[in-house]
């Protein structure tokens, strides 16, 4: 008889299997997608800047024209204080009046607008306390302003006859320069100056002819504006860009190209008169 044939491995003993760690539990699923945090209120802003010249642009002035507020609607017995009180938290305020209603000055654009947004509609005594920008008794608008022309060079402009507390170049919507502007100046007689001397000459802040047209100021709120870092820096910018303010001079190329039609000489020689006069009657008061 043949003997069985032996299966492989059957002479080795069976080994003990090592023990398996136990599973790794893993947490639950996270989706990658987290809801943003919501957006700072303006309180949540204020407590963040403990130090409240933060909210100041480099270089703004404190407590001018721009920052100041009228408040209406205000209850009958209101005091000084108490109105005080209404804007402590923004920080310290300038000049204060309160008779029915109120005027105050807040360090910065910024601090004004947050301190609108926060009272204006809300109820004090059974009234609603109504708070806007008041309006600028030395500010002058500015028109035909180049699409290169930033709220910075504005500023640099004019500071070249009186100083100047802000310059704002507005936009659109769509954030495009809408050739308008307003130049705000520190007192009525420095207001003058500057609209005598763009009113009597031809000024110009870019290289093509474009000169400016100063006019008395419709007050407008909360517009959009045009800082320099937003300006569009291709090559028609850099082009405008060449040629340093100045005054154009009687007998020269530029003042020949300007006195065949354009749009400034047809303003001049309609309204420019007009403007003049009355301008002067406002800001004279």
């Amino acid at each position: 008889k043949v003997a069985p044939r032996p299966q492989p491995h059957q002479h080795l003993q069976q080994q003990p299997q090592p023990e398996q760690p136990p599973a790794l539990q893993l947490p639950p699923h996270q989706p990658q997608y987290q809801q943003p945090p919501p957006p700072p209120t303006a309180q949540g802003l204020i407590q963040a800047c403990s130090n409240l010249s933060l909210l100041r642009r480099p270089g703004e002035k404190t407590c001018t024209q721009s920052c100041q507020l009228f408040v209406g609607n205000l209850p009958a017995d209101i005091t000084e204080d108490e109105f005080k009180r209404l804007f402590a938290k923004y920080g310290e305020t300038g000049e204060v009046f309160v008779k029915g209603f109120g005027f105050t000055k807040l360090e910065s654009r910024a601090l004004a607008e947050i301190a609108k947004a926060e009272i204006d509609d809300t109820p004090m005594r059974g009234r609603q306390l109504g708070l806007c920008f008041a309006t600028h008794a030395a500010a002058l608008s500015t028109g035909n302003l180049s699409p290169h022309v930033s709220q910075e060079l504005l500023e640099e402009a004019f500071s070249q006859f009186v100083p100047i507390e802000r310059a704002v170049v507005i936009v659109d919507d769509h954030g495009r320069p809408t050739e308008k502007g307003t130049v705000e100046s520190a007192s009525k007689p420095a207001a003058r100056k500057a609209f005598e001397s763009c009113s009597e000459g031809v000024f110009l802040l870019t290289t093509i002819p474009r000169p400016v047209i100063v006019e008395p100021l419709e007050q407008l709120d909360d517009e959009d504006v045009l800082p320099e870092k937003l300006a569009q820096k291709n090559l028609v910018y850099q082009k405008e860009r060449e040629t340093p303010l100045h005054f154009v001079q009687h007998g020269t190329f530029e003042m020949n190209i300007l006195s065949n039609g354009s749009p400034w000489m047809k303003w001049r020689n309609s309204k420019g008169s007009k403007l003049k006069r009355t301008c002067k009657g406002q800001i004279g008061k």
